[in-house]
Order: structure tokens, then sequence, then C-alpha cells
């Protein structure tokens, strides 16, 4: 968890548009994304009837989201399972990687929660446009009285920012405590303590909540 007051940004314009990128967050991000990728891949390459230490980590994984997913949309569809997995274990990277002196987590720049919670709005309504077709889809926002339509909508809006917001704001607030702290106690003794807590528990949590969040939308999308 580094320093929040140092921002390092990109400055561009696209198209008539000023875009402003933060570095640091697009960096730790891709490391995120690569570190999965490998981790996949030394797995995926020489599966074993004696699984080593990464291969029993990931059999676990793999067995509890499937079990997870199962048992929230109440079926053996498994085209969700994939998204849900990599979304936590994202996330949980994301959270978890603050903890490394001089990298910064991804989740504490607004950006990265809300483009997650956008993605899994999109999933969820597409999802559930495609099961119940759109007249049924859109009748739904008229119930239980058509005048009731606006606040429907503005209701699914709030999710996206609900979720967001809760996971931005525990990791950045997390910071926020640790930089205090650090400064009063001069990074002696407490600190180490309010990075494992902020960075490993509060991390792990708050990545599973907004997973588990982002699932049951899209089972309450999909559901008959």
């Amino acid at each position: 968890m580094g320093d929040i007051g140092k921002i390092l940004q990109l400055h561009f314009t696209l198209m008539g548009m000023n875009i402003t990128l933060n570095i640091k967050t697009i960096l730790m991000s891709w490391l995120i994304m690569a570190s999965l990728i490998i981790f996949s891949l030394l797995v995926t390459t020489k599966i074993r009837l004696v699984p080593t230490v990464l291969q029993s980590l990931a059999e676990t994984i793999v067995q509890a989201f499937d079990k997870l997913v199962a048992d929230t949309l109440e079926s053996n569809d498994r085209k969700y399972f994939p998204f849900i997995t990599a979304l936590f274990m994202f996330l949980l990277l994301c959270n978890y990687i603050g903890v490394i002196p001089g990298c910064d987590e991804p989740t504490k720049d607004l950006n990265t929660p809300l483009g997650l919670a956008i993605l899994g709005f999109i999933i969820a309504h597409y999802s559930g446009i495609r099961y119940k077709g759109i007249l049924k889809y859109a009748k739904e926002y008229l119930e239980p009285f058509f005048i009731m339509a606006p606040l429907n909508l503005i209701g699914e809006l709030a999710k996206v920012i609900s979720i967001s917001f809760r996971l931005f704001g525990n990791i950045m607030g997390g910071s926020i405590i640790i930089i205090v702290v650090s400064h009063l106690v001069y990074s002696l003794v407490l600190p180490p303590f309010l990075y494992a807590f902020f960075g490993i528990f509060v991390g792990t949590v708050q990545a599973f909540v907004f997973t588990m969040l982002s699932l049951v939308y899209i089972a309450l999308q999909i559901k008959e």
C-alpha cells in the first residue's frame, strides 16, 4: 500500500477527448494478469495424477467455485464459472499486491472496481435478455406498476455504484489508515500487522463479497 499522494499519470487527446491514465494502476493490473496466466500455464501444462502444490491449489479453487456457481444459479450451467473464478482471482491479487513494498492495489483506483462492476452489469443483463426474451425482461421494470419503471432502472444502476464504491472505499480506507499510523509510530511495530490485516484479511473478504454480489446479480437476472 504505497503513497496515495503520488499518482503517475499519462495525459493525451483521442478524437477530441482528453484522456488521463493512471500508469501505476495499468502496470499493476497487467502484472497481475500476467501472473494469473503464468500460474494457469504452469498448472495445466503437466497435470499429474499425484498433484503438485500448484495443481492442488488450482484444483481447490476450481472445485470451490464450481460448487459455488452451481449452488447460486441452482443449475448445472457452467458458462459463468470461468468469469466468476477469474474475477475473484484477479481481485484477490489486486488487493494482495499492496502488501509488496512499492506496489499499489489497482482496486485503490476507483476506475478498476467501477469497470469490473460495469462488466458484471452488462453480463447480468445480457443474460437476462437471453434467458427471458426482451419482452419479459422489459416487463419486469414495469412491476408492480408502470410508474415504477424509473425507480427500477435507478435501482439497477445503483447496484453498480454500490459494489464498486464498497470495494474502493475499503481498500482506499485501509491505505489511508496505514499511512497515518506509519507516520505516527515511525513505521516500527504496528504497520506490519495493519498490512497483514488490510492486505490479506480485508482484501480476501472484499474480493469474495464483490464476486458473490456479481454472481447474485446474474442469478437474479436469469431466474424465471
